[in-house]
């Protein structure tokens, strides 16, 4: 699988790369803490919504810690999708980049 850390995540948000930050977390764990832009579709609708995604783009998957994420993308990694698991989830995003965003 694909993964990503979120310090090269970082760089590719600085350097205004093209990519979709799927977001797969519950809409209450999102409202407490997100990095934006995103998208949101939980692990539970992503087999109803995944065509909502672009297939062309390069799409960054991420949840609280990394597990969630990865299962997304092994999911839709044989659907066609070019797919990245966020490393350490959001928690490492508020630990390495972004104290401001809530640890929970």
């Amino acid at each position: 699988m694909n993964e990503i850390d979120v310090l090269e995540l970082k760089k590719m948000k600085d350097n205004s790369e093209d990519f979709i930050l799927l977001d797969v977390r519950e809409k209450n764990e999102i409202d407490f803490a997100s990095i934006n832009p995103h998208i949101n579709i939980s692990i539970g609708e992503i087999a109803e919504r995944h065509q909502e995604l672009e297939k062309n783009k390069k799409i960054i998957v991420m949840c609280h810690s990394g597990v969630r994420s990865a299962n997304v993308c092994e999911y839709l990694k044989p659907l066609g999708y070019n797919v990245y698991n966020l490393n350490g989830g959001i928690n490492s995003w508020s630990e390495l980049i972004d104290s401001s965003v809530p640890i929970y």
